[in-house]
């Protein structure tokens, strides 16, 4: 286990969704925090088509989440916040999928954390300029993954899980 990795206090399970929020792909990861040690429950993608009209995508993702939210029950949601500098069109179009993302965690009455890219590079790895492979080995080793995860929306979804873990005491609500 990482040395970066501070445990939860070991009183209860508590269970945190990470979202990694997207547009086409948005990765979801769910975390479990057991004893003051940190598993992988589920994690996966939510995707929308191309062919769809906007509001009916950004009302999948609500739909979904929401679904996923029913499902696993989690005591926190932790969610990425964005950065873009060069695309704007695309920036636009993820901020309105973050917002249907936020209402659907408040809508069903989650408490909402958010981090930042660097915030969550910096908690997995010690290094806030880290590669997206770095941080996915780390996560699948703290999290005892043993197949490689195909997804890098669900990668970065559990890293924003475990960077919540580590981050917030959850004996408060």
């Amino acid at each position: 286990m990482s040395t970066l990795f501070t445990p939860m206090p070991k009183t209860k399970t508590k269970k945190i969704l990470g979202i990694d929020p997207g547009y086409g792909r948005l990765g979801f990861g769910l975390v479990k925090v057991q004893a003051g040690n940190l598993s992988a429950v589920d994690y996966g993608c939510i995707t929308t088509s191309v062919k769809s009209p906007h509001a009916k995508r950004l009302l999948k993702i609500s739909t979904d989440l929401k679904k996923v939210l029913k499902k696993h029950r989690p005591d926190l949601v932790a969610i990425e916040q964005i950065f873009f500098a060069k695309n704007v069109k695309t920036a636009i179009k993820v901020s309105e999928a973050r917002g249907a993302i936020l209402l659907a965690a408040q809508e069903s009455g989650y408490q909402i954390v958010e981090f930042t890219p660097l915030q969550v590079k910096v908690a997995i790895t010690g290094y806030g300029q880290a590669e997206k492979s770095q941080v996915q080995k780390l996560v699948e080793r703290l999290l005892k993954i043993k197949q490689k995860i195909t997804s890098d929306d669900a990668a970065d979804a559990l890293a924003i899980a475990v960077c919540a873990a580590q981050n917030n005491n959850l004996n408060q609500k």
